[in-house]
C-alpha cells in the first residue's frame, strides 16, 4: 500500500499551500503574472501569434501547478496503455534541465544531459519513439518524419505551450490540489483555476477536489544497470549486506524515503536533491560503503557514476473508470483523422 505522500515543508512550496504573508507579499507580482497570462492567450485566440496543427492527434499531460506532481508516471502509463491497444505512438518534451538546445532523438545511448532525465526514463520505460526540442513543435515534426507511421503524439508537459495545438488534455495534481489558490509566485498556479480539461487525474492520496484517481506505490523489486531485479524483501532482511542509502532528485524526495519505509527498509542516510539535479556529479558514495537506492528517474543520470546502485521502480494505474473515459475520447480522435 502506497504510503502518504508528504507535502512539501520549505521554503516557497510551503508558502504556496497557505495564504500567509509571504503569499501576501508577493501577491502584486502574481497579478502582473496573470495579465501577461491572459494576455498571451488572448493573442493566440486572435491569432496575433501562430499556433500549429499537426496531422496526428495531440494529447497533452501536464500541470496546472508548479512542480513535480506524478506527470511523468502518467505519460508512461499512456503510452504503454496506447501501446497495448496496437497504436503507433510517439512522445515530444521540452526535456527540462538538458545540456544541449538542439532537436534530438531520444535513443539507449543518449547522454541524459543532452536529452534530458525524464524523456530519457520514458524511452527506457515504454520504447516509444522520443524525440525533444526547445519547442515542442520542432520536436513533433522530427518525430513525424522518422516515425511517418505514428498515429498519436503524446506531449509530456505543456499545457501551457500554446503554439502546439492539442486534441486532449490531461491535468495532472498530487495533494497539494491548487495550494493557495494564487498565481505565480504567490502560489504555485501556472494560470488562472479553475480551467477546462479534458480529464483530470490525481496521484495522491487524498484528492483536493473532483476528478479521477491513480494508485501509485513502490514495485516489488529493484533494477541494476543491466536490467536484472533485486527483491525489496531481499533488502529489507537482517544483516542483508551494506546499509542502505536513499537518493532522490525529485520534486518531492520526502515521498520516496517514506514509502521505502514503508516496505519495510531501514534506511542508514538520505539525500534528498533538488528536482532534475545532475546526480551524475553525486560522489557521496564513493567508497562504496552502502547499497545506494533511487528513484529511475535518478537511476539515468546515477549509473554512470554508480553503476550499482538499485533502482526503485514506481507502480502506477490510474482507475479503470479514468481509461474508460480516456478511450472513449481517443476512438473519436482516431476516426476523426482517419
Amino acid at each position: 500500500m502506497a504510503e502518504p505522500v508528504p507535502l512539501p515543508g520549505h521554503g516557497l512550496t510551503r508558502a504556496w499551500l497557505q495564504r500567509g504573508w509571504l503569499a501576501y507579499l508577493l501577491w502584486p507580482l502574481s497579478v502582473l503574472y496573470g495579465l501577461l497570462v491572459r494576455l498571451r492567450k488572448t493573442f493566440y485566440r486572435r491569432g496575433w501569434l501562430s499556433s500549429e496543427r499537426l496531422p496526428v492527434p495531440v494529447l497533452v499531460v501536464g500541470n496546472v501547478v508548479a512542480g513535480g506532481a506524478g506527470k511523468t508516471p502518467v505519460v508512461m502509463a499512456v503510452v504503454q496503455h496506447l501501446q497495448a491497444r496496437g497504436v503507433r505512438v510517439g512522445v515530444i518534451s521540452r526535456g527540462y534541465g538538458r545540456r544541449s538546445q538542439a532537436c534530438l532523438e531520444v535513443l539507449p545511448k543518449s547522454a541524459v544531459t543532452d536529452v534530458g532525465d525524464e524523456p530519457a526514463l520514458i524511452r527506457r520505460r515504454t520504447g516509444a519513439p522520443v524525440f525533444v526540442a526547445a519547442r515542442r513543435v520542432q520536436a513533433a515534426r522530427a518525430l513525424l518524419a522518422s516515425y511517418p507511421q505514428t498515429q498519436v503524439l503524446v506531449c509530456d508537459d505543456g499545457l501551457q505551450h500554446l503554439n502546439l495545438q492539442r486534441d486532449l488534455e490531461i491535468g495532472v495534481f498530487d495533494d497539494r490540489g491548487m495550494g493557495n489558490g494564487f498565481l505565480l509566485p504567490a502560489g504555485p498556479l501556472r494560470e488562472p483555476w479553475p480551467r477546462p480539461l479534458d480529464l483530470l487525474l490525481h496521484t495522491g492520496q487524498q484528492p483536493a477536489f473532483a476528478g479521477f484517481r491513480a494508485k501509485r506505490s513502490l514495485a516489488s523489486h529493484t533494477l541494476r544497470s543491466d536490467g536484472s531485479r533485486v527483491a525489496l524483501t531481499e533488502l529489507a532482511e537482517p544483516g542483508h549486506g551494506k546499509p542502505l542509502l536513499a537518493l532522490a532528485a525529485i520534486a518531492q524526495p520526502e515521498a520516496f524515503f517514506a514509502m521505502l519505509r514503508a516496505q519495510g527498509l531501514s534506511l542508514a542516510a538520505t539525500v534528498a536533491l533538488p528536482d532534475h539535479h545532475d546526480v551524475s556529479q553525486w560522489t557521496g558514495n564513493a567508497d562504496g560503503v552502502y547499497t545506494v537506492l533511487c528513484t529511475e528517474k535518478d537511476a539515468v543520470k546515477l549509473w554512470a557514476r554508480e553503476p550499482t546502485a538499485l533502482a526503485v521502480p514506481l507502480d502506477f494505474e490510474p482507475e479503470p473508470a479514468f481509461w474508460s473515459a480516456f478511450d472513449r475520447q481517443l476512438k473519436l480522435l482516431l476516426l476523426l483523422n482517419f
